[in-house]
């Protein structure tokens, strides 16, 4: 019985890697790599792995063998007839000799050619991932080497190149376009707080309560849309710390809706809990799921008119729970639906950062659950969540 793996053995493939194709850092149980450079040429075991270096040594060995032999053929063939030693030179086995040793030099050179070409089939796709690498490094992420030919194993080393340098080109635009909007978020209370303190500090306004909390106001607006983008940062990442309780979800959704009570009053939207008493308690993280139906609660007062209603409706099967926030706004445009779960993706009259959806997302997801958003304009939108009440399992 062989002996278990060392975890320092144990590498996994990394996320550029094409789905489906070994990673030559796996190792069977008895510490052999699997696939990869020891894949082979065709499956067959030809590729420049440790197995594959070795029969391609034999190959070369053999060919190197029969080249010499064939020359040390051909010598002795011509000494023999030089010297006598086979008697007449029409002898038949001095002949002979020298059309063996001709034969064997022809196979030679036929072999050597033929292990020329074996390692120009392997070095020209290596010279393209070479000048291709290079291209990545000086920064142009629009390089692709595309389909090459030669073995096996670096058929997939291009794609795998391909494939990083393709999300290296989708990360490099996320980061551009996350710049430019923050940049733009940032830039109104900016210029409002520095508008009102220049005014201040002239003399335009005086330093009573009302100029200065509106500076205080921005300074919030600021302070939110900072944490904003760093809840979002964590949860991209797969680093957002979770702190998973016993937690009634039913409790949790009519307290969120009783905070926006007043709100909705004030614009004169009804606001309607739906939530069986005898709720099942769920694994998850109260205050984060507070905040993913706070944020759903904000967004459907904010689209929902004078006389409209949102409702909130959370329900259970025992192991899931299900949370829809419905309202009668006008609803989201066909061409914004699909991607209002997306980083500062808003409606043309939204007054939002554009980031409490996509917070939403982000963690519902690290909680092991779904979000989805169905909307007809002039019908409303209804917001669906859908939550394990016990972790996903590791297994």
């Amino acid at each position: 019985m062989s002996s278990p793996e060392p975890p320092s053995e144990r590498r996994q493939a990394p996320p550029w890697w094409p789905e489906g194709e070994p990673w030559k850092g796996d190792r069977d149980h008895q510490g052999r790599r699997r696939g990869g450079w020891g894949g082979g040429w065709g499956g067959s075991g030809w590729g420049p792995g440790r197995s594959g270096r070795r029969r391609f040594g034999c190959i070369f060995g053999l060919v190197f063998v029969l080249f010499i032999g064939s020359i040390v053929a051909f010598i002795i063939g011509l000494l023999a007839t030089a010297l006598g030693i086979t008697g007449d030179p029409g002898d038949p086995l001095g002949a002979g000799l020298r059309i063996g040793g001709l034969v064997v030099l022809g196979i030679g050179v036929i072999g050597i050619v033929a292990g020329v070409r074996a390692v120009r089939a392997v070095t020209r796709p290596l010279d393209e991932l070479d000048e291709a690498t290079r291209r990545v490094e000086a920064g142009d992420y629009s390089v692709r080497v595309g389909e090459v030919r030669g073995p096996r194993s670096v058929r997939r080393l291009a794609r795998g190149f391909d494939t990083m340098v393709a999300r290296l080109e989708v990360d490099e635009q996320q980061r551009r376009t996350l710049l430019a909007d923050v940049s733009h978020e940032l830039r109104t209370p900016l210029a409002v707080v520095q508008g009102q303190l220049e005014a201040i500090i002239d003399g335009v306004h005086e330093p009573d309560e009302g100029h200065l909390a509106a500076v205080l106001e921005q300074t919030r607006v600021i302070a939110r849309l900072v944490e904003d983008l760093r809840t979002v940062a964590l949860s991209e990442a797969g680093t957002l710390p979770l702190h998973r309780e016993p937690t009634d979800l039913g409790l949790v959704a009519s307290e969120v809706a009783d905070a926006f009570r007043p709100a909705a009053q004030q614009a004169g939207v009804d606001i309607v809990v739906n939530a069986p008493e005898a709720f099942p308690q769920g694994d998850l993280d109260p205050f984060r799921m507070r905040e993913v139906l706070s944020n759903l609660m904000a967004n459907a007062l904010r689209y929902t008119p004078v006389g409209g209603r949102v409702t909130m409706t959370v329900d259970s099967d025992g192991e899931r729970a299900t949370v829809v926030v419905a309202d009668t706004g006008a609803g989201i445009a066909p061409d914004v639906l699909p991607h209002v779960f997306e980083r500062f993706v808003r409606s043309a009259d939204s007054h939002g950062s554009g980031l409490g959806l996509a917070i939403s997302r982000n963690l519902v997801e690290a909680h092991g659950g779904s979000i989805s958003a169905q909307s007809m304009p002039g019908a409303g939108t209804t917001i669906t969540v859908d939550l394990p009440l016990s972790p996903p399992s590791d297994d």
